[in-house]
């Protein structure tokens, strides 16, 4: 029977890291995470997007270098919507208390969920955390917040 040292399980498991891109596991996490028949990805493999629950999600990846980007995105609710302010107030709020790693944002006149960091040291359980966190996140507020601040002008 041979014994490996913990250092050696240690350098064994980098390996295997190693071997599995992030993109590889970016789409096992989305396989496992996507409504039926709703992911997507571009020819490059460097952007996903699928379906989870009631929002779109967005994934991208810059590339493989520890200098490039991981980032998650999800579309809440398009702007403007009546009692912007009272909105924004408690958007800023829940970054304080509830998103975690991510955090509510305004894009293109859009509230959306997103979270961004370097692939440097990016682990599996990272990007199935951080895939999950933005979606969950968007998924459970998007309606709520729909009610609650209906469109400024509803017939546009």
């Amino acid at each position: 029977m041979t014994t490996i040292t913990a250092q050696e399980t240690e350098e064994l498991i980098e390996e295997v890291e190693e071997t599995v891109s992030h993109r590889d596991t970016i789409e096992t996490v989305i396989a496992s995470m996507a409504e039926e028949g709703t992911a997507m990805v571009n020819q490059a493999k460097t952007g996903w997007k699928f379906r989870y629950g009631t929002v779109d999600v967005m994934v991208s990846l810059t590339g493989e270098e520890a200098t490039d980007t991981f980032t998650v995105v999800a579309t809440v609710m398009p702007l403007p919507v009546q009692n912007e302010l009272e909105l924004f107030r408690l958007l800023l709020e829940k970054n304080a208390t509830d998103t975690f790693e991510a955090r509510f944002a305004i894009e293109a006149d859009q509230v959306i969920v997103v979270s961004s960091r370097s692939v440097e040291d990016l682990s599996a359980a990272e990007i199935s955390r951080i895939i999950a966190i933005v979606a969950s996140i968007a998924d459970e507020y998007d309606e709520e917040l729909k009610e609650k601040f209906p469109p400024l002008n509803p017939s546009a």
